[in-house]
C-alpha cells in the first residue's frame, strides 16, 4: 500500500486515517487543485462514494466531523 498524504490539519488528518482504517483510498490532487485531494470509498465502481477533502477549509473540525459522517453512511465501507 502506498503511503498516506499527510494533511496539514489535525483534525483532517485523523478522518483520514479513520477513512483509511475502514478501506478508503485517498487521492492527492496536483499542486494547483481546488482541493487537498478526494476520498473514495471501496466501491470502486460508478456506485462508489467521493468525499472531496479541502485544504483550508472555513471550519477544519466541522469538515472532519462531516467526512467521518460520510465514511460512516456509506454502505460499501468495512466495519470493525
Amino acid at each position: 500500500m502506498s503511503e498516506i498524504p499527510r494533511h496539514p490539519n489535525k483534525d483532517i488528518r485523523e478522518a483520514i486515517l479513520y477513512a483509511v482504517s475502514r478501506g478508503w483510498r485517498i487521492e492527492k490532487a496536483g499542486p494547483r487543485a481546488h482541493i487537498w485531494g478526494r476520498a473514495l470509498c471501496p466501491e470502486r465502481s460508478r456506485a462508489g462514494h467521493i468525499f472531496n477533502i479541502y485544504s483550508t477549509p472555513r471550519n477544519p473540525t466541522v469538515h472532519a466531523r462531516k467526512f467521518q459522517r460520510y465514511v460512516d453512511a456509506c454502505t460499501h465501507t468495512f466495519r470493525r
